[in-house]
């Protein structure tokens, strides 16, 4: 699932008429770079959520995307939407808006944030057996913190689990890449309380899901050391464009 529903407030005015995840990072739009490395990587399926300009981004990507130059069906992404926007008139936040997409979801998916920039990124075949044999709820990639998130989101234990430390902890902190596989399952009871499929079009956030996995070990997690950019300004955009 590609997240691309936000309203992108900080990179107004370039926002106003253009999503976020549809604004070009060396020529490409940040969410197909994602879709990109998905298709190459092999998955079949995308779901995107949209809410903000919503109908650009399914009329920028419609129904397929496949490789530029590549015949091969393997390297072909059917894609799908999950319109917040034209459902409840606003996006409903990351775990909201994983709920509501979830009936298109399978039992493990990837979760990516359309507005970052991570071009080294492997969405792996092999990452995602590791995680379906783990018994974890989510396997997040963090990534050394930057400048823009100096306290870091996440510790990290010896043996790969993402840790929820208590905010006086001196331990290490790394930041949450936005890049994650997720078990349906994190998105219900005990973990979450939205009804499957958010019928009410209810807003929530991921974090707190994620805390209380990790309270109770079932969250995994990895450093990616690769090129990556939450491109959150237009001073960020700019920088990649040069």
């Amino acid at each position: 699932m590609l997240l691309a529903a936000g309203r992108g407030e900080r990179m107004r005015p370039l926002t106003d008429t253009c999503p976020k995840p549809l604004l070009e990072v060396q020529g490409l739009p940040l969410l197909q770079w994602h879709l990109q490395a998905l298709a190459q990587a092999g998955v079949d399926r995308a779901v995107i959520n949209t809410a903000w300009l919503g109908k650009q981004i399914s009329e920028r990507f419609s129904s397929h995307f496949g490789l530029q130059g590549s015949p091969d069906k393997r390297h072909q992404l059917s894609i799908s939407y999950s319109h917040e926007g034209l459902d409840f008139g606003g996006a409903l936040e990351t775990a909201g808006g994983i709920a509501r997409a979830l009936p298109q979801l399978g039992p493990v998916f990837w979760l990516a944030a359309g507005d970052v920039f991570a071009p080294d990124f492997v969405f792996d075949a092999q990452a995602v057996q590791a995680f379906e044999a783990s018994g974890h709820l989510a396997h997040l990639w963090l990534v050394p913190n930057p400048a823009h998130n100096p306290r870091g989101d996440f510790g990290l234990s010896a043996t790969g689990l993402a840790l929820n430390l208590p905010a006086d902890d001196p331990a290490p902190r790394y930041t949450y890449s936005t890049i994650a596989l997720l078990r349906a399952e994190l998105l219900a009871a005990p973990w979450c309380d939205i009804p499957p499929g958010n019928p009410a079009g209810m807003a929530a956030p991921l974090a707190p899901l994620l805390r209380r996995a990790m309270d109770q070990g079932r969250v995994g997690a990895s450093i990616y050391t690769g090129r990556w950019t939450d491109v959150g300004t237009p001073e960020r955009l700019a920088e990649l464009n040069r």
